[in-house]
Protein backbone atom coordinates (compact mmCIF):
# COMPACT_ATOMS: atom_id res chain seq x y z
CA UNK A 1 0.00 0.00 0.00
CA UNK A 2 1.32 3.45 -0.90
CA UNK A 3 2.12 5.90 1.86
CA UNK A 4 -0.02 9.03 2.11
CA UNK A 5 1.48 12.51 2.31
CA UNK A 6 -0.52 15.74 2.11
CA UNK A 7 1.40 18.97 2.64
CA UNK A 8 -0.02 21.43 5.14
CA UNK A 9 -2.02 24.36 3.84
CA UNK A 10 -3.22 27.49 5.59
CA UNK A 11 -6.30 25.58 6.81
CA UNK A 12 -5.34 21.90 6.76
CA UNK A 13 -2.68 19.89 8.58
CA UNK A 14 0.26 17.99 7.21
CA UNK A 15 -0.71 14.35 6.85
CA UNK A 16 2.23 11.96 6.76
CA UNK A 17 0.99 8.39 6.94
CA UNK A 18 3.85 5.99 6.39
CA UNK A 19 1.84 2.83 6.21
CA UNK A 20 4.96 0.80 5.38
CA UNK A 21 6.43 1.87 8.76
CA UNK A 22 3.08 1.76 10.65
CA UNK A 23 3.60 5.42 11.57
CA UNK A 24 0.77 7.94 11.12
CA UNK A 25 1.45 11.65 11.77
CA UNK A 26 -0.74 14.76 11.77
CA UNK A 27 0.74 18.20 12.35
CA UNK A 28 -0.57 21.75 12.10
CA UNK A 29 -4.06 23.22 12.15
CA UNK A 30 -7.30 21.83 10.77
CA UNK A 31 -10.19 24.00 9.67
CA UNK A 32 -10.71 23.12 6.02
CA UNK A 33 -13.76 24.56 4.32
CA UNK A 34 -15.15 21.06 3.81
CA UNK A 35 -13.82 18.85 6.60
CA UNK A 36 -15.73 15.79 5.39
CA UNK A 37 -14.13 16.03 1.96
CA UNK A 38 -10.64 16.58 3.40
CA UNK A 39 -10.78 13.90 6.09
CA UNK A 40 -13.00 11.41 4.27
CA UNK A 41 -10.27 10.22 1.91
CA UNK A 42 -7.74 10.06 4.73
CA UNK A 43 -10.02 7.92 6.90
CA UNK A 44 -10.78 5.65 3.93
CA UNK A 45 -7.03 5.18 3.35
CA UNK A 46 -6.53 4.28 7.01
CA UNK A 47 -9.37 1.76 6.87
CA UNK A 48 -7.82 0.15 3.76
CA UNK A 49 -4.45 0.03 5.52
CA UNK A 50 -5.92 -1.55 8.66
CA UNK A 51 -7.77 -4.16 6.62
CA UNK A 52 -4.51 -5.27 4.94
CA UNK A 53 -2.20 -4.99 7.95
CA UNK A 54 -0.62 -7.82 9.92
CA UNK A 55 -2.34 -7.65 13.34
CA UNK A 56 0.92 -8.26 15.27
CA UNK A 57 2.61 -5.08 14.02
CA UNK A 58 2.22 -2.10 16.35
CA UNK A 59 0.96 1.24 15.02
CA UNK A 60 2.32 4.57 16.24
CA UNK A 61 0.07 7.60 15.77
CA UNK A 62 1.60 11.05 16.33
CA UNK A 63 -0.78 14.01 16.57
CA UNK A 64 0.46 17.60 16.99
CA UNK A 65 -2.51 19.76 16.12
CA UNK A 66 -2.46 23.31 17.44
CA UNK A 67 -6.06 24.03 16.43
CA UNK A 68 -9.04 22.24 14.86
CA UNK A 69 -12.60 23.38 14.34
CA UNK A 70 -15.76 21.50 15.27
CA UNK A 71 -16.12 19.92 11.81
CA UNK A 72 -12.58 18.58 12.03
CA UNK A 73 -13.25 17.34 15.56
CA UNK A 74 -16.03 15.08 14.27
CA UNK A 75 -13.74 13.67 11.62
CA UNK A 76 -10.88 13.18 14.09
CA UNK A 77 -13.21 11.21 16.33
CA UNK A 78 -14.08 9.03 13.35
CA UNK A 79 -10.37 8.45 12.66
CA UNK A 80 -9.61 7.58 16.28
CA UNK A 81 -12.67 5.34 16.47
CA UNK A 82 -11.38 3.40 13.47
CA UNK A 83 -7.98 2.99 15.15
CA UNK A 84 -9.63 2.05 18.46
CA UNK A 85 -11.62 -0.69 16.75
CA UNK A 86 -8.38 -2.13 15.40
CA UNK A 87 -6.79 -1.94 18.85
CA UNK A 88 -9.74 -3.93 20.25
CA UNK A 89 -8.73 -6.82 18.00
CA UNK A 90 -5.28 -7.01 19.59
CA UNK A 91 -3.19 -4.73 17.38
CA UNK A 92 -1.17 -2.39 19.61
CA UNK A 93 -1.98 1.23 18.71
CA UNK A 94 -0.16 4.06 20.52
CA UNK A 95 -1.61 7.56 20.28
CA UNK A 96 1.11 10.14 20.95
CA UNK A 97 -0.61 13.43 21.73
CA UNK A 98 1.62 16.52 21.46
CA UNK A 99 0.40 19.88 22.74
CA UNK A 100 1.70 23.17 24.06
CA UNK A 101 2.06 22.79 27.83
CA UNK A 102 0.09 26.05 28.24
CA UNK A 103 -2.79 25.04 25.94
CA UNK A 104 -5.54 23.65 28.17
CA UNK A 105 -8.01 23.21 25.30
CA UNK A 106 -5.81 20.85 23.31
CA UNK A 107 -4.71 19.05 26.50
CA UNK A 108 -8.34 18.49 27.53
CA UNK A 109 -9.28 17.24 24.08
CA UNK A 110 -6.48 14.67 24.39
CA UNK A 111 -7.84 13.62 27.78
CA UNK A 112 -11.28 13.19 26.22
CA UNK A 113 -9.77 10.97 23.52
CA UNK A 114 -8.02 8.96 26.22
CA UNK A 115 -11.34 8.36 27.98
CA UNK A 116 -13.41 7.68 24.86
CA UNK A 117 -10.94 5.38 23.09
CA UNK A 118 -9.64 3.28 25.92
CA UNK A 119 -8.14 0.56 23.73
CA UNK A 120 -5.57 3.02 22.39
CA UNK A 121 -2.40 3.46 24.43
CA UNK A 122 -2.50 7.20 25.10
CA UNK A 123 0.80 9.01 25.58
CA UNK A 124 0.60 12.70 26.51
CA UNK A 125 3.52 14.89 25.41
CA UNK A 126 3.32 18.48 26.70
CA UNK A 127 5.80 20.74 24.94
CA UNK A 128 7.22 23.81 26.64
CA UNK A 129 7.52 26.68 24.21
Amino acid sequence: MDNLFIAASASSPEVDFRFSEHRLSLKGESYPENAAAFWGGIIAAVRDYLAQKNPDEAIAVHVALAYFNSSSTKMLFSLFDTLNEKAKTGTPVALNWYHDAEDDTIFEFGQELHEDFSDLTFLDHPINT
